[in-house]
């Protein structure tokens, strides 16, 4: 899954229809709910178009082609990391898997994934497919 922590950071916020069209941002990503539109931005962006946000994320990007059909890859990833204490959004993207994990806990998101990659953090009775 080759992780890559990506430079900077990157918070969610929900913004309006009208508002989006107003902000000069570019977002990481977006998705459009009923109650309004979610942005993942650069903390930096957001600061500085006053927009408000919750928890500060980094994001690492699983540099191997992801595939949207896999079945229980994210989620292997995902349990793993819930056991650890770590929360995580995850960003399926037509080329890579994105997870967004609070800042101060990256450096141990990364180590984790890295164990998982090299085997050592698999359960000896399921691998991690």
């Amino acid at each position: 899954m080759k992780p890559e922590l990506r430079d900077g950071e990157f918070v969610f916020c929900a913004v309006t229809p009208e508002a989006l069209e107003e902000l000069c941002i570019e977002p990481v990503g977006w998705f459009r709910e009923r109650e309004g539109i979610t942005l993942i931005v650069e903390r930096n962006a957001a600061d500085s178009a006053g927009l408000k946000y919750g928890c500060v994320m980094r994001m690492i990007t699983l540099t191997v082609h992801s595939v949207l059909e896999a079945v229980g890859f994210l989620a292997a990833i995902t349990k793993r990391l819930a056991e650890a204490g770590i929360s995580v959004n995850p960003v399926s993207a037509f080329y890579h898997d994105h997870l967004f994990v609070p800042s101060e806990k990256a450096p141990a998101a990364l180590k984790m994934l890295d164990e998982l990659m090299s085997g050592a953090g698999q359960p000896e009775d399921k691998p991690v497919t």
